[in-house]
């Protein structure tokens, strides 16, 4: 057991060694990302789910200290998409899929305001359907979002240390990105045969019988 702690000291010190440094560090002796975190400011988002991110992004930019950011203006532009999958033979799905975005803009706190940097996220959750109990159904889509959110704010949060640490733009994955598969459920037209984009979980909506139940904009 003592050699075991003694290698595993020795691996922690090579990795020093290494340039191996936490994300959320100092880059110097003058500048700390924590710091740089706490002190952005996170505009209202609209809605019950967007109060839901707005709060989860507050914890996570102010850490264990106290709430006082001066330097910074974080907009939040976003949006929960429900989808129904598993399709029954009576119309009725067995599961629901909620595929959650953000884009996010860092703003100066000045005068005329500065854009300093943005960029995307996403995640997918869901959740199982109840029909026969429409309490559970309510909550269980409440708690779905609430998800969504707090995964959001983790995923823009290390967006933004990354971006406090190197200055560099985070990547955007663009819809153009995606590949295409055939549409077997539709006939080929004068323009060819019908394709379609895969979904946030990497299949075509054809392949898991999914459609579309609405989408909540914050």
């Amino acid at each position: 057991m003592k050699r075991r702690s003694v290698l595993t000291m020795a691996g922690f010190l090579m990795l020093g060694g290494c340039g191996f440094t936490p994300l959320y560090g100092k880059l110097s002796p003058t500048t700390d990302v924590s710091t740089e975190l706490s002190q952005v400011y996170v505009a209202n988002i609209q809605g019950r789910y967007g109060q839901q991110l707005r709060l989860a992004l507050q914890k996570n930019l102010s850490g264990a200290g106290p709430e006082n950011p001066q330097r910074y203006t974080l907009r939040v532009n976003s949006g929960a998409n429900t989808e129904a999958i598993d399709i029954h033979q009576d119309n009725t799905s067995g599961r629901n899929r909620v595929t959650g975005s953000a884009h996010w803009q860092l703003f100066t706190v000045e005068q005329s305001p500065q854009l300093l940097t943005q960029g995307d996220v996403n995640t997918l959750d869901g959740y199982d359907t109840t029909f026969e109990q429409y309490f559970a159904q309510t909550l269980n889509d409440e708690t779905a979002k609430g998800r969504v959110a707090q995964t959001l704010a983790q995923n823009l949060t290390q967006q933004l240390a990354i971006w406090f640490r190197s200055h560099n733009t985070p990547s955007k994955n663009t819809q153009e990105d995606l590949p295409r598969y055939i549409n077997t459920d539709r006939m080929p037209s004068d323009n060819g045969t019908s394709t379609e984009k895969v979904g946030a979980d990497g299949f075509p909506a054809s392949a898991t019988g999914r459609i579309s139940q609405g989408t909540i904009t914050n």
